[in-house]
């Protein structure tokens, strides 16, 4: 029978105590490898919590899904602020860097409805809009609009999706 353990943990720094020793004693399988896994593929969250899925087979096998958390902790996390804007429209709390919205799109990679990177950098930058955050010093729908008119395909030159 296979059994599966969901937990929220903080990013690169899951530990074996609670929540996950006590879920994962039970299943006879080695706590500290799994949490070594674990903390290999949240290292990027680092202070953020992180939803996990921990999936063991009869035979022992442990597969490790790891989720994304939102979009907003991470646009929060690189812009370096602990809320977003309660007056989006006229209070700027924060600004990324192009780099900044491609590090959170490869984030969200997996999450995302896009196909390419432009795409997904664009749903990004639309979180930005209603928290109050710049990019490149342009409000969130001129930073799209840029987008869209390749002002930053040289940067984007080099990345791949």
């Amino acid at each position: 029978m296979t059994s599966i353990v969901e937990a929220l943990v903080p990013g690169g720094k899951a530990n074996p105590g609670p929540p996950l020793g006590p879920a994962l004693g039970p299943l006879g399988i080695n706590i500290k490898e799994v949490v070594e896994k674990i903390n290999a593929k949240t290292r990027d969250y680092n202070g953020m919590q992180v939803p996990v899925k921990i999936i063991v087979d009869d035979k022992k096998n442990v597969e490790i899904e790891v989720g994304t958390p939102p979009t907003s902790a991470l646009v929060m996390q690189e812009a370096g602020i602990g809320k977003g804007s309660g007056n989006p429209g006229g209070e700027v709390v924060g600004n990324l860097s192009i780099q900044q919205v491609v590090k959170i799109a490869r984030m969200k990679k997996e999450d995302v409805l896009s196909y390419d990177l432009k795409s997904t950098m664009k749903e990004v930058v639309g979180t930005c809009v209603p928290m109050g955050v710049t990019v490149e010093g342009m409000k969130p729908r001129e930073c799209q609009k840029a987008l869209d008119e390749g002002k930053f395909d040289e940067v984007l030159a080099g990345e791949e999706w």
